[in-house]
């Protein structure tokens, strides 16, 4: 699942300045190119075939069973046992035998990301659309180059154009003339561009016009034709604007288009007096035409108007927030004592501050008597209301008028709409659809009621639906699980989960034999299993599956104690986690707080953490400032102020420490890297910190303002670092990976012949200085001198990946990659360090 959490800052005077600090740094990084994203495709490719690259083969071990998001499902309605399915990040998968086997057809492209398929399947050839790029817009939604087409099922691609799309919601093709489809481009997903809205093509995808156009913020996320009229089209249009620290996720040019010309032409059918919602509060649409009754079109909107506050309800037994804003000293002494005590519980405020000590605390001015306004306070946009959610529509004039079909709230999302809203309607029945949210309903009077149909086995967070023309009962479900198939309208499911396309974030592993790789996954927990997995539905027999989960949520990083094996460091998104005994089964809850007075802490989506290698119970945590345990988490010391730049108003947490890195040759020595930019140097555990990248200061060398998404200490040279950034929360692509050698006074850039994605990690090789290891958006380099030039090591691995994190397992000499979208791949590192090593007999000739 994904949320939106709070973000605040210790000093307004602070934020000011860092907000002005950052404002300049992120306008100047300006979103990449199509032209250049194109040519690096093909500088990728050039990698891929440099000369002298080892044999490195990598084997997938999985896992498979809790499976990635798929977005998309098209299946043969004269055969269903032969469907496809496309994953977020996974690639497009084939299957002929219902689900039971899958293989991927899309690896060789240069691309993996996918936002929606089209399949014609009336062609005497077997012709594949594929719309490039998740349209879900959450954070890794990865930016797609446009479309591309198959005339043979997938064993050759043929590039379609629409380079500057990013996150395409839809391909509609035409029934009558396969030459001619319609595409929903919502558009970049990080910055404005004018290439959004719907375009058509008449040939096949050689030439495309843009035919809906509304505004740089406003794309299309969904479309749908009339069956009888191919001529009749809908689009749904969605204004939502995301950056780093905030995401707008409605606005007034939300809404609902309609072409009576084929697409050529499009009129706004959901204005003032349509019926349908109006106004900044409209969020995203989804679109579905009725093929029994063409003239019924269903639509689900995201409502992001708010609620009305009811606070005012409890306030004679509970304060609000609100009310302990600007207080004296005298008027906090006066607060009643109950009234205060239920606001107390409520907040979960720590038992140590109770209304006495508070009290106390105030009168003899040890907090201000704005303290526990302080404390609790958080400009998130959402405080103190609620959004109304999911809302369905119906009109039964084609589009003319619009009624509110429910009449009571849908519960399956509210302020995160922006993933979801999908709605389908029966092919035979024009009063039962299905609606896609957290879970999966369904209704049977035309969208008055509706009844949840997820079962035990059946993931939440719902995204695509093939409903059988001939049979309606026979649904298959995409959802962040994978794909599930029911016969009987959802009351009974199955799994179609053989693909191995889980979402690494993080992964770490550890010195058992055979060692286990212990990782978090997007939105399903955290899991550990052994590096000799190999994926097989023996395990149902056995009941034992390889990979055992550890915690839920979206998994996060890991740390192993290397000591014990068992004790083991993992949690979920912003800062919640957790030590794990696995012998014992027991788990203790680890998570900084500030104190009264203070402001909230902010955490990143992907809080780091790091065990210290000197010293395996001194346990690192990042918020926005730096905090330590000598005693495995217990007794949890803030041993920093905000280490990034400040806080940002918006939604999204902003201003947090990303990565944090210990050398491995000195205890105490430590980098930690921002989301906003800066890298800060600690030479005394932790006490006392440097900015390393202040632009002010002479030879920095490096960037501003740019996502930190590694930073690295050498276990080779104590002065050593490195460090990567990342401005895929810009829309910009540019690799950049730096090495300092002074302890980060000055920088150089490596890999400068690196394609266009942007890093997400480093690593070193442990037997040669001279070999790095690079993961990136689209794959795994590595250089063997130092950074100068690098190779692409693909053997094995799908042409485009997202690489996540690398771990190297020393006594196995093993690399292991973390992707995000193709779970773990383990390769043997021997091919390549035989490149720069002596061979043994020159070690013996020297000697």
């Amino acid at each position: 699942m994904l949320f939106l959490s709070t973000r605040i800052s210790s000093n307004k005077y602070a934020v000011i300045a860092g907000l002005l600090l950052s404002l300049q740094s992120y306008s100047q990084i300006q979103p990449t190119p199509a032209a250049d994203r194109l040519k690096s495709l093909q500088k990728r490719q050039a990698l891929a075939t440099r000369a002298g690259i080892p044999d490195l083969p990598f084997r997938n071990i999985g896992p498979s069973v809790m499976s990635g998001r798929v977005v998309d499902i098209d299946a043969n309605p004269a055969d269903p046992t032969e469907f496809y399915l496309a994953y977020a990040t996974g690639g497009l998968w084939y299957t002929q035998n219902n689900g039971q086997s899958f293989v991927p057809i899309f690896d060789s492209e240069q691309v993996i990301g996918i936002g929606d398929i089209a399949v014609n399947w009336t062609s005497s050839e077997r012709i594949i659309w594929v719309g490039t790029g998740e349209v879900n817009s959450s954070r890794s939604s990865y930016a797609g180059i446009g479309v591309y087409k198959s005339r043979d099922n997938g064993k050759n691609w043929t590039y379609a154009g629409l380079p500057e799309s990013h996150h395409i919601g839809k391909i509609q093709l035409d029934p009558i003339d396969p030459n001619t489809a319609w595409v929903a481009v919502l558009g970049h997903l990080y910055s404005p561009n004018k290439e959004r809205g719907v375009y058509k093509t008449s040939d096949g995808g050689k030439n495309w016009t843009q035919t809906l156009a509304i505004d740089e913020n406003t794309g299309v996320v969904d479309l749908d034709i009339n069956p009888a009229n191919p001529r009749e089209l809908f689009a749904a249009a969605w204004h939502r604007t995301r950056t780093a620290w905030n995401f707008e996720e409605s606005g007034n040019t939300s809404g609902i288009y309609r072409s009576q010309d084929g697409g050529e032409h499009w009129s706004l059918v959901s204005g003032p007096s349509s019926g349908f919602i109006n106004g900044p509060g409209v969020g995203r649409i989804g679109i579905a035409v009725s093929p029994k009754d063409p003239q019924v079109i269903y639509a689900v909107v995201d409502n992001q108007i708010p609620l009305p506050d009811t606070g005012k309800k409890i306030s004679d037994t509970m304060y609000q927030l609100s009310e302990l804003k600007g207080l004296s000293k005298m008027d906090f002494d006066a607060l009643d004592d109950k009234k205060l005590a239920n606001f107390l519980k409520v907040n979960y405020v720590p038992e140590q501050y109770s209304v006495a000590s508070l009290k106390d605390m105030v009168r003899k001015e040890t907090i201000k008597p704005t303290a526990l306004y302080d404390y609790l306070f958080v400009d998130d946009g959402f405080q103190n209301k609620s959004v109304t959610g999911c809302e369905v529509y119906r009109s039964d004039d084609g589009g003319k008028q619009w009624n509110k079909t429910n009449t009571k709230p849908i519960n399956i999302f509210s302020t995160y709409g922006y993933y979801f809203s999908k709605i389908y309607v029966s092919p035979i029945n024009t009063e039962k659809i299905f609606i896609l949210g957290y879970s999966a309903q369904l209704s049977a009077d035309g969208g008055k009621t509706f009844s949840t149909i997820d079962k035990g086995n059946v993931h939440a967070d719902h995204h695509a639906l093939w409903i059988n023309p001939k049979k309606d009962s026979h649904i298959i479900n995409g959802n962040d699980g994978g794909c599930n198939i029911s016969y009987d309208n959802g009351a009974n499911w199955f799994k179609a989960n053989t693909p191995a396309v889980a979402q690494y974030y993080a992964i770490a592993v550890d010195s058992t034999m055979p060692y286990r790789i212990y990782g978090g996954l997007q939105d399903n927990g955290s899991w550990y299993g052994p590096s000799t997995n190999e994926e097989s539905p023996d395990w149902i027999d056995s009941g034992e599956y390889g990979f055992k989960r550890l915690n839920g949520g979206d998994g996060m990083q890991v740390q192993v104690d290397a000591r014990d094996n068992s004790t083991v460091y993992s949690g979920s998104q912003f800062g919640y986690y957790y030590r794990f005994n696995l012998l014992q089964k027991t788990d203790v809850p680890i998570r900084p707080r500030h104190v009264m007075g203070e402001y909230p802490l902010r955490f990143n989506w992907q809080t780091p953490i790091l065990l210290s290698s000197h010293n395996s119970d001194v346990l690192y945590i990042g918020s926005n400032r730096f905090h330590r345990s000598l005693a495995k988490g217990d007794r949890l010391q803030t041993l920093s102020n905000d280490l990034s730049n400040g806080a940002r108003p918006g939604d999204v947490p902003f201003g947090t420490i990303t990565t944090i890195s210990e050398s491995p040759l000195h205890f105490g020595l430590l980098y930690i890297g921002t989301d906003d930019g800066n890298i800060q140097l600690s030479r005394d555990g932790g006490y006392s910190w440097n900015n390393l990248g202040k632009p002010a200061k002479k030879n920095a060398g490096l960037p501003q303002g740019l996502f930190v998404s590694r930073v690295l200490a050498s276990t080779w040279k104590e002065g050593r670092v490195y460090v990567t950034l990342n401005g895929y929360r810009n829309d910009h692509f540019n690799a950049y990976v730096f090495v300092s050698e002074d302890f980060g006074s000055n920088w150089r850039q490596i890999g400068n012949d690196l394609p266009m994605e942007p890093v997400n990690v480093i690593r070193e090789d442990p037997k040669s200085e001279r070999i790095i290891y690079v993961g990136t958006d689209g794959g795994l380099y590595a250089s063997i001198d130092g950074g100068q030039g690098f190779m692409t090591l693909n053997k094995g691995l799908p042409a485009s990946v997202p690489v996540h994190d690398i771990a190297i397992q020393k006594r196995a000499n093993e690399i292991v990659l973390g992707t995000h979208g193709r779970s773990l791949y383990i390769g043997k590192l021997d091919a390549l360090q035989a490149m720069v090593l002596p061979k043994p007999a020159d070690v013996i000739k020297s000697e």
